[in-house]
C-alpha cells in the first residue's frame, strides 16, 4: 500500500494520530519539501529514505513510489494540509492504477482550518452566512468561466482564498464587484507554523496591507463578515428542543 498522508497546517502537532503511524512505520517518505514543514520529518524512522519531490517531475515521483513498492517498503507520500485541496493527488493515482498499485489516503488538517482557529473565527455565522467558498484566483492555473471570483463574490459568503496571494491586487479588485469595501478580510501567512504572520484589516485596504508586510506566498485570503461577527446558535438555547445536542 501507498499512503497519501495529509501532514496537516504546518504545526507538527496537527499531524493526525493515523498519519504519525504511517511516519514512524515507512521505509520511504516522499514528501513536498517546498511546502511541508520539515520538522515533520523527525517523525520518521531514522532508517527511513527521505526524499524531496520538490525538484522532481509528476512521473519521476510515481516512479520513487512504484519502486520503493515492489521492493517490498512501506511508501508514505506526504503532502501539505489536507491532500484532497490543491494537493494533485488525482494525476499520481491515476499513474498508480495503471500500474496496478494500491494506495490510500489519509485527510489532514489543512490550512484554511488552521487559519481560522488562529483567527479565533467560526466561517458560519448562526443567523449569518452558512457557506464557506474555498477557491483561488486564475493564475498559470485556469479556472473555469462559471468559477471566476467576480461571479463567487455574488453569494458574499465566507471565502477561503488558496494560491492568490501573489494576485491580491486583482482578487481584490473582483471581489470589490460584490463586497462591501468594508468587508472584514485577513491574510494568514503560514498558518500555524511558528514563523505565522496574521493581517486584518478591510478588504478595500488589504492588498496595500499585504505589500508592506512583503508577503507573496503561502499565505491564504480570508473575506467575509465572519471574520466580524459570531450570532448566538439555537444549538444550546434553553427554549429551543433538541434532538440532537
Amino acid at each position: 500500500m501507498i499512503w497519501f498522508v495529509g501532514a496537516g497546517s504546518g504545526d507538527p502537532e496537527l499531524l493526525t494520530l493515523k498519519g504519525y503511524r504511517l511516519l514512524k512505520q515507512a521505509d520511504l517518505v516522499v514528501y513536498a519539501g517546498s511546502l511541508v514543514n520539515e520538522a515533520l520529518l523527525q517523525y520518521a524512522r531514522p532508517e527511513a529514505r527521505l526524499v524531496n519531490s520538490a525538484p522532481l517531475n509528476l512521473e519521476e515521483i510515481v516512479e520513487v513510489m512504484v519502486k520503493a513498492y515492489r521492493r517490498g517498503e512501506q511508501v508514505v507520500r506526504l503532502h501539505t494540509g489536507d491532500p484532497s485541496l490543491y494537493g494533485a493527488i488525482g494525476e499520481q493515482m491515476e499513474l498508480l492504477d495503471k500500474a496496478n498499485i494500491p494506495y490510500s489516503v489519509v485527510p489532514g488538517v489543512s490550512s484554511f482550518l488552521a487559519a481560522a482557529a488562529s483567527l479565533e473565527k467560526e466561517y458560519t455565522i448562526p443567523d449569518g452566512t452558512q457557506t464557506v467558498i474555498i477557491t483561488r484566483m486564475e493564475g498559470r492555473t485556469p479556472v473555469p468561466e462559471r468559477e471566476q471570483m467576480r461571479l463567487l463574490a455574488q453569494h458574499r459568503s465566507s471565502m477561503a482564498i488558496f494560491l492568490s496571494v501573489g494576485l491580491i491586487e486583482q482578487v481584490v479588485k473582483e471581489l470589490l464587484e460584490h463586497y462591501p469595501p468594508d468587508t472584514p478580510a485577513a491574510v494568514v501567512e503560514k498558518a500555524s507554523w511558528p514563523e505565522e504572520r496574521v493581517l486584518t484589516g478591510q478588504l478595500q485596504e488589504v492588498a496595500g496591507l499585504v505589500a508592506q508586510a512583503g508577503i507573496k506566498k503561502t499565505a491564504l485570503i480570508l473575506v467575509g463578515e465572519f471574520l466580524r461577527q459570531s450570532g448566538k446558535s439555537k444549538l444550546y438555547d434553553r427554549d429551543f428542543s433538541h434532538e440532537y445536542r
